[in-house]
């Protein structure tokens, strides 16, 4: 198998987990880095061992010796540089949401299928060995038809009025904050996982910290601690506490409830659907067990192990039971699925059985977010969700 050249624009919070995933594949070499600021950028690409930075995505993405460009930068950013790395003829991994609304989703959707370059997003969760398992589960008929879906993803990393990210800012994160950020993964999930899809919300957008303080002259990267430099009062325009209704196209109905103000809750995140002959539920925090419930028999708790799992999504657990895997693990599962493709020299157009995420899976969040909007300044009422064409 062919060995891949990596280069990587951003290196905050995000960035060193996709190189440390990548390197675990045995295949990828991250060759460069680039960043806004030059001298930060060579210090972080100094402690993980890159050997070239560049001052801008420009130059990383012209880059001759570079076969895949990961974006994990702040969202505001991925438009610009996936349509330069697309233009470049690059493969191309965005974090994330894909974008900061549905306009620039699509663009680089049809972008990237013009150029026939390999192109995905990191929704990571679905890589979990016990979430491959739910799926397997449910495409193979165990839980019945599917009838409610239901969820949350609380966290706590915003509850002070000094805590502060770009991602609370709509020019730079979008026009929603946690429904559409945290929230693109469990739409993520719930359509993964159940093979449906959502056809309309109905959105009620709270915002719990109207007045922050916005550090002056910098930005302060996700869950980073509050700072001692200075700060601006900073009205909020986006939600941090946010409560959904949800259809889906057969006939199911949902909930989501999402927030990143909630004490105690770090990274909550959990889904449960309920079938007509039983029911999944998992939970982040408690990432290697699946609950599952029955009415005529005990309910049962699935740990993590390979001898127990589907022998299809086997594979998915790197180790034996009993020996832990967690979130770097499912982006590494991730990573491989994805870079294994690039470096078998797989078609995107025409291959079958893509294991992972594209461009198209980010548009469906993206317009999931536009019907939220939509509902919200409706003043609360149902709205379809469009698609991807």
């Amino acid at each position: 198998m062919k060995t891949l050249r990596y280069g990587i624009v951003g290196l905050g919070f995000v960035g060193p987990h996709h190189v440390e995933a990548v390197r675990r594949l045995g295949f990828v070499e991250i060759i460069a880095a680039a960043g806004r600021d030059i001298e930060k950028t060579r210090h972080k690409a100094q402690q993980l061992h890159i050997p070239k930075t560049y001052a801008s995505y420009e130059e990383l993405v012209t880059d001759p010796n570079i076969d895949v460009v990961a974006i994990a930068t702040p969202t505001w950013l991925h438009h610009p540089i996936a349509m330069a790395a697309i233009a470049a003829g690059k493969h191309v991994i965005v974090d994330k949401p894909l974008a900061i609304n549905s306009t620039q989703a699509v663009a680089m959707m049809i972008a990237a299928r013009a150029a026939g370059v390999v192109n995905a997003v990191t929704f990571n969760y679905r890589y979990h060995p016990v979430v491959q398992q739910a799926r397997a589960m449910i495409a193979d008929g165990k839980i019945g038809n599917v009838r409610l879906i239901h969820g949350r993803y609380l966290q706590e990393w915003l509850q002070y009025d000094t805590d502060f990210s770009w991602r609370l800012e709509p020019e730079k994160g979008g026009p929603a904050c946690v429904s559409g950020d945290a929230g693109a993964h469990w739409y993520d999930l719930a359509e993964f996982l159940t093979g449906l899809r959502i056809v309309s919300v109905l959105a009620d957008l709270n915002t719990a910290v109207p007045i922050r303080k916005r550090p002056v002259g910098t930005l302060r990267e996700a869950f980073a601690p509050v700072g001692s430099g200075q700060t601006e009062d900073y009205r909020v325009q986006v939600d941090d506490l946010s409560n959904l209704l949800l259809k889906f196209d057969n006939g199911a109905v949902g909930n989501f409830l999402a927030s990143q103000v909630c004490p105690g809750h770090k990274n909550d995140l959990r889904i449960e659907i309920n079938g007509s002959e039983a029911s999944l539920a998992w939970h982040e925090e408690r990432a290697e067990e699946l609950w599952i419930g029955r009415r005529g028999q005990p309910n049962q708790l699935l740990s993590k192990d390979p001898n127990l799992m589907d022998a299809s999504v086997a594979s998915y657990a790197g180790l034996p039971g009993g020996h832990n895997e967690g979130w770097p693990d499912a982006f590494k599962n991730l990573m491989r699925n994805i870079l294994t493709f690039i470096a078998e020299g797989r078609d995107p157009a025409t291959a079958d059985g893509v294991q992972f995420p594209r461009f198209e899976e980010g548009c469906r969040a993206a317009f999931v977010v536009d019907a939220i909007m939509r509902s919200q300044n409706a003043g609360n009422r149902w709205m379809e969700v469009a698609s991807p064409k």
